[in-house]
């Protein structure tokens, strides 16, 4: 009796609480923001001055880098952010 009244209590405080920790939804501005933050943030890439649009959780890079390696992280950044469902890396590397 007592270890059901105690699951009880736990799913009830459970189901309260679900909302709380429900992932907020992901929106094409806040993709738009965390990837220019990471890009501009990393080392590699130091992309400041990269072009990103977002559709739909689709997000396009677009400008010059140095080296194909910048232009692969910058592909790789952008696939981790939350919410991102397909890059198109449109990046020219600029020898």
């Amino acid at each position: 009796m007592r270890a059901l009244s105690a699951f009880l209590v736990l799913a009830l405080v459970t189901a309260a609480c679900a909302p709380l920790f429900a992932q907020q939804k992901v929106t094409d501005d806040w993709i738009y923001d965390e990837v220019r933050r990471r890009l501009a943030n990393d080392t590699v890439v130091k992309g400041g001055g990269l072009g990103v649009e977002v559709a739909g959780g689709v997000v396009t890079l677009s400008g010059k880098v140095k080296t194909k390696k910048q232009k692969t992280r910058a592909e790789t950044i952008t696939k981790r952010v939350r919410g991102v469902s397909k890059v198109v890396n449109k990046l020219v590397v600029d020898l």
